[in-house]
């Protein structure tokens, strides 16, 4: 006889043989026992996860003449005639090539008979959801009152795909993945068997590579067991298998996270040399990067599926990073792996990845920040009485009454100049300043803003009107002359009428608004006609000037600038920043 592969050879042929199906197994043999056996049944689940054998199985046990605790006993004719696959009562269909509305009707038409020597006939259907909407709608009378003498097993990979009105008419079953340790376990006592010796590293390997199917685990076992000698080793497995290390993988996810980008690199380059899919080295690099973050959230460690010293070590490195910084670097992948995919140069987009998130720092959550800002801020309501002036007067050594009054002592960051310093220091032009002052709570702002030239910068001024108020910017045009004098704005009209509207106290405050936010500068409104001349611009309390300088001058503003040791720049009191 031919050799069977591992995947036939070790076919469970009772339900106590099935890995790692517990609630199904159970449920299925309870109605065996009970005699509570539905009329159609449908299994579905991930490839390999026994849908199939279930099926085989419970047709063995519905028809079998000497029940052992709900499974076959497997020594009578039906059982051995199914077991062989020589039974006449059993049709096992596969969907994808017998999907047609022709093939249901055929299977209707033998099901009327009564079974030639087994108890009932059983129809089993392998990825039903490949049948086509015709052939459903034909099955559903028959599905749903079929003869006392016929039972339905379907078996499935996507749900999804078949019609609620077959679903309706069956009773479900959804196979679950096979975990680690069932696996392990199994595949040891396959290993057991064949008379070979696996080292745990290898069979830990191959049972993450079978991703919860059973049959794929044994492809990859088989194919194992014909490469290497009795003994196997974790080597031995990689090089057949064309896996990467999981050292490879945990070195270069060290070297991303300790910002080490010689050991990412050299990791990747080794990866390189064993002709790894790309595709694949990235998934099992995500993979260890997600293994990190579940290291990190309390009680998703259950989730990790890998062996205990792998484990072990990946618990070790989340320890020593916070869980912003592994989730920034996470996300950085991703996007990576992602250009990755779609370019010419997929090594070249990697390498520049692996660099992109060894140059990141750790992530300083925004929480503490915020507990600084609120500690400062609790300062400046209750200040000490070492003012900062003492402070810096305690640093520098003391030196003689006369050359205080002539000199300040220099400090990395000086505090505002005092009125003498104004007189003897000429001021500089403004692309030419010096950095401003960081203001206290207590004082008032610093301003360096992007200031504007009013003739020079007139045409851009009316667009940006011109997209916030269409008629006004129209109105604006029709000014023969504008010019700036001591703070404020002169618009000139020839006729009166043709600013009527801009004098308004609303429209005029807008406008205030408008020039405020363009040019930054402290500009009063006066609109000059023939007949007289007249100024909008108003000082009341709830006048732009006032809501600018207030904007300027609040406490959380001057303590922003403090903590991040910035300056203020634009100030923006319009209706479309409100």
């Amino acid at each position: 006889m031919s050799y069977l592969v591992l995947a036939r050879k070790s076919r469970p042929q009772d339900f106590d043989q099935v890995v790692g199906q517990t609630p199904v197994v159970k449920t299925l043999k309870n109605s065996i026992i009970r005699k509570r056996i539905a009329h159609a049944i449908l299994f579905s689940g991930v490839r390999g996860v026994g849908k199939t054998t279930l099926a085989r199985i419970m047709s063995k046990a519905i028809n079998c003449e000497q029940i052992e605790n709900g499974n076959p006993c497997n020594s009578c004719q039906s059982c051995i005639e199914i077991t062989a696959g020589s039974s006449l009562d059993l049709y096992e269909i596969d969907g994808a090539s017998n999907r047609g509305i022709q093939e249901i009707r055929e299977l209707k038409e033998k099901i009327r008979f009564l079974p030639t020597s087994s108890k009932y006939k059983v129809i089993i259907i392998d990825e039903v959801h490949m049948l086509t909407t015709e052939a459903f709608n034909a099955l559903l009378k028959t599905l749903e009152e079929p003869p006392d003498h016929v039972y339905f097993m379907f078996a499935t990979t996507e749900l999804h795909k078949i019609p609620i009105t077959i679903l309706s008419r069956c009773q479900r079953y959804e196979l679950k993945r096979v975990s680690a340790e069932d696996l392990a376990a199994h595949f040891r006592r396959l290993s057991e068997q064949e008379g070979l010796n696996i080292d745990d590293a290898a069979l830990n390997l191959i049972v993450r590579e079978s991703e919860g199917s059973v049959r794929d685990g044994l492809s990859l076992l088989d194919q194992v067991f014909s490469y290497g000698e009795k003994d196997i080793s974790v080597e031995d497995v990689i090089d057949v298998l064309g896996l990467v290390s999981r050292d490879i993988i945990l070195s270069i996810t060290r070297g991303l996270l300790d910002k080490d980008s010689g050991k990412a690199l050299l990791a990747l380059e080794e990866t390189f040399s064993f002709g790894v899919d790309l595709k694949r080295f990235t998934s099992d690099l995500l993979n260890a990067f997600r293994t990190l973050i579940l290291c990190k959230i309390k009680g998703c460690q259950e989730l990790i599926n890998i062996p205990p010293q792998e484990f072990a070590e990946f618990k070790e490195l989340a320890e020593l990073h916070s869980h912003s910084t592994i989730h920034m670097k996470l996300n950085m992948l991703m996007q990576g792996v992602e250009e990755m995919r779609y370019s010419s140069q997929p090594r070249l987009v990697l390498e520049n990845c692996f660099l992109k998130i060894v140059q990141t720092d750790e992530v300083i959550p925004v929480s503490k920040i915020l507990g600084k800002l609120d500690s400062l801020m609790s300062q400046s309501d209750n200040p000490p009485e070492n003012t900062a002036a003492t402070v810096q007067k305690k640093k520098i050594p003391e030196q003689p009454e006369k050359l205080e009054t002539k000199c300040s002592p220099v400090t990395p960051r000086p505090t505002s100049p005092t009125p003498q310093a104004e007189i003897e220091e000429p001021p500089l032009p403004v692309e030419k300043q010096p950095t401003p002052t960081v203001p206290t709570p207590n004082s008032k702002s610093v301003l360096r803003p992007h200031q504007r030239d009013v003739r020079r910068d007139w045409a851009g001024f009316i667009d940006h009107v011109k997209d916030r108020k269409l008629w006004m910017a129209q109105d604006l045009q029709r000014a023969e002359r504008v010019k700036e004098n001591e703070g404020e704005l002169h618009l000139h009209f020839s006729d009166q009428a043709n600013c009527t509207l801009l004098c308004q106290k609303d429209n005029a405050r807008l406008l205030t608004e408008f020039v405020l936010d363009f040019f930054q500068k402290d500009l009063k409104l006066r609109f000059i006609t023939p007949d007289k001349e007249e100024s909008k611009a108003t000082d009341s309390e709830d006048s732009p000037h006032k809501l600018r300088q207030k904007l300027a001058n609040d406490p959380l503003v001057l303590m922003a600038t403090e903590i991040f040791n910035g300056q203020i720049g634009d100030i923006r009191v319009g209706p479309r920043s409100r």
